[in-house]
């Protein structure tokens, strides 16, 4: 059977959502995140499979203050003034019938985007399906972590465990059921971290998993039951790959996925064809290599958008 074209849900076109900050990161630079992202051709990248591209341009919010953590959280009001203008933001083009693409920034914008990708799929009645590709669990909370860095908080804030400001975005408390989302690529989970992570249930395909069982036997588990009546919403956060392919992260952890991997990743959510909304994070120009980790994100965007690999004909009669 040929695959599903992985832009048949974005029959709308495709929204660019730029958020140029690093309000939630424990190091400046991914505020770039975005203009790296187009100078390495994302919208010409998207648009070549004959998808409309409207890059919306960035939003405008608060500087990032740099300051210490305040009862746990560092600079939480600027993360929450963040947050709620790209749920506004997104759920806009979600209504517009868009498929909208959060072009980070830092990974704790996954609050915003992913609570009003959850308030547009119980508006229309549709099952969400969350794949989060990433190195951390990014389940901290404010007595965890002696950082407060909220990037390291967001799946459990849009699982309910967050301050109230930020767990509200969306209008619905919590804004996923952890049965909702799927880890994949996970290899830095503090002690804390991995224990509330058991204990609500989220699936996680770490990176033993992934070498005793193959990326493709994790990713057919991740889509397992994913059909035409589900939304599909990717968070890829580039620290998911191994930083020797992508240096441009503040939060390298060694022992990722492969390029190959990644790619097999992205083609096997392509063949779904339930894409329906994307964050893309963490990238920091600051630390890269002559932009080669915003190529490589371009290029594995490709792959979600129907670039393939595949060059055998399955259906070949003899």
């Amino acid at each position: 059977m040929s695959p599903l074209p992985a832009f048949s849900l974005a029959a709308g076109g495709v929204s660019l959502i730029g958020v140029p900050t690093d309000i939630g990161a424990g190091m400046l630079g991914a505020r770039m995140g975005p203009e790296a992202l187009r100078v390495a051709g994302i919208a010409q990248a998207i648009a070549q499979f004959g998808v409309n591209v409207k890059d919306c341009g960035n939003l405008s919010g608060p500087a990032n203050p740099w300051e210490v953590a305040v009862n746990g959280f560092r600079h939480l009001p600027q993360v929450v003034q963040w947050n709620q203008l790209l749920h506004d933001a997104t759920y806009a083009e979600l209504q517009a019938g868009r498929l909208p693409i959060t072009l980070g920034g830092d990974h704790s914008l996954a609050i915003g985007s992913i609570s009003a990708v959850a308030r547009h799929c119980r508006d229309q009645g549709k099952k969400l399906r969350v794949l989060w590709f990433d190195a951390h669990a990014d389940f901290n909370t404010a007595t965890l972590t002696p950082s407060g860095n909220i990037h390291g908080m967001p799946v459990a804030c849009l699982c309910g465990h967050g301050p109230q400001a930020l767990i509200e975005i969306g209008g619905h408390v919590p804004a996923l059921n952890p049965k909702q989302i799927r880890q994949i690529g996970i290899r830095s989970v503090d002690v804390g971290e991995k224990r509330l992570v058991h204990d609500i249930g989220i699936e996680v395909f770490d990176m033993r998993y992934i070498d005793e069982m193959g990326m493709r036997n994790a990713m057919e588990l991740a889509l397992a039951l994913v059909d035409a009546n589900t939304h599909l919403h990717v968070s890829l956060d580039v620290d998911f790959l191994d930083p020797a392919d992508a240096p441009g992260v503040g939060t390298t952890v060694r022992g990722g996925p492969t390029y190959r991997e990644a790619q097999l990743c992205m083609e096997m959510i392509a063949d779904t064809g339930r894409l329906a909304s994307l964050d893309l994070v963490e990238l920091n120009p600051a630390l890269d290599v002559r932009n080669q980790t915003a190529e490589l994100a371009v290029d594995l965007i490709e792959s979600l958008f129907g670039k393939s690999t595949l060059m055998r004909k399955e259906d070949a009669q003899p």
